[in-house]
């Protein structure tokens, strides 16, 4: 012969059915607002690192024509020494030719 319950302790059974309930759909709102978060902090760092890389190439080309820069006058001063050292070289050749320098 099957038991049967009675009517307090079926409706107290289904309370704390729908208390479980509400909690459980609480968690999950909870849970759902935490992916959502997560996925446009996903959102956020694609664009953070998109912007870093091209931060990085535009960086790699200012060091490039940063160090174009630096070379410039020490290819000047080369081109000074250079120079320098000719006109000496020459006017010694031509003391040495006029016969003043022997």
């Amino acid at each position: 012969m099957p038991e049967y319950v009675t009517i307090e302790v079926h409706n107290e059974f289904a309370r704390r059915i729908d208390d479980e309930s509400h909690r459980v759909s609480k968690r999950l709102d909870l849970l759902e607002d935490s992916v959502r978060q997560i996925t446009e902090l996903v959102a956020s760092v694609k664009v953070l690192a998109t912007q870093m890389e091209s931060m990085a190439t535009e960086q790699r080309k200012m060091g490039d024509r940063l160090d174009a820069i630096e070379e410039k006058p020490a290819k000047r001063w080369d081109t000074v020494i250079s120079g320098i050292i000719s006109g000496v070289i020459g006017i010694l050749i031509g003391l040495m030719s006029a016969g003043i320098i022997k």
